[in-house]
């Protein structure tokens, strides 16, 4: 048992080394896509700053607070948003998907480690960039306060579980049909309204945030940036990690689905 365990982390270390070495590789590509993530983020507290025009609060946010949101928010999008469902559709679309049918690893595995990587190689180079944005942004940042609790930590692996599954069962519609991209296009506008990456879902009317609670979104990126600003009640901390669980077991089920049927269909072409 712990010699198979052995086994099992080292081969999780070797693909995980390999794909974290292949986004070094194309590190100035790397480096574009995630100023074209980042940018637009950390431009947005300029323009509610324009925006307070001297009220005090927007939507329960006072200045201060709405700069911190987006910095926060920014920051832990790099780890938590995971957009693999191109690659993953690709990968069949193209017939590389075989390969990994063959290898003594599951694609769910390769996968999972091979975003790791990725999640891992934007943290560190978007330390830097977060910095310039403390500095800019610091006349407002302050009053600030953090909860680096148990339920911060907890709310924000299970945010980047719930968006993993997402994307990877988006990803394996490919088994099913030609062309998901258009899918995955669509996808992104409710993504980006309700995951809280656009503005904080507190500034949406209510019939809105209502809906947002029923859907996966919410549970990626706004919950964990809610919880470490400590604008989350204990209580409903912990009832929305509840939901991202359930939104991981339940997406998680459904790719299995996906998977089962979807290879009945797959042809491999292109190999």
């Amino acid at each position: 048992m712990l010699r198979q365990l052995y086994l099992w982390r080292r081969k999780v270390w070797a693909v995980f080394s390999i794909y974290f070495q292949d986004s070094l590789a194309y590190r100035g590509q790397a480096v574009i896509w995630i100023l074209t993530d980042v940018v637009p983020a950390l431009v947005m507290p300029l323009v509610w700053l324009s925006a307070y025009n001297g009220r005090t609060a927007i939507g329960g946010y006072a200045p201060g607070e709405m700069v911190l949101y987006y910095l926060c928010m920014v920051t832990f999008t790099n780890f938590i948003v995971a957009h693999l469902m191109w690659d993953v559709a690709m990968e069949i679309k193209e017939g590389q998907f075989s390969v990994y049918l063959v290898r003594p690893f599951s694609y769910f595995q390769t996968t999972f480690i091979r975003n790791l990587a990725w999640r891992v190689f934007r943290l560190i180079v978007f330390v830097p960039m977060l910095a310039l944005a403390v500095w800019i942004y610091a006349p407002h940042l302050t009053h600030v306060r953090f909860e680096w609790g148990p339920a911060f930590w907890l709310s924000l692996v299970m945010g980047h579980l719930v968006s993993f599954m997402l994307a990877y069962a988006l990803g394996l519609l490919a088994l099913f049909f030609q062309e998901v991209f258009s899918v995955y296009n669509i996808y992104y506008i409710p993504m980006l309204f309700l995951s809280g990456q656009l503005v904080p879902i507190g500034v949406f009317p209510e019939w809105l945030q209502a809906l947002s609670r029923y859907m996966p979104f919410q549970y990626t990126v706004a919950l964990p940036t809610e919880i470490f600003m400590g604008r989350v009640p204990e209580t409903l901390a912990w009832q929305g990690i509840g939901m991202q669980i359930a939104w991981t077991v339940s997406l998680y089920l459904l790719a299995k689905l996906f998977w089962r049927k979807g290879l009945l269909y797959y042809t491999g072409v292109g190999m």
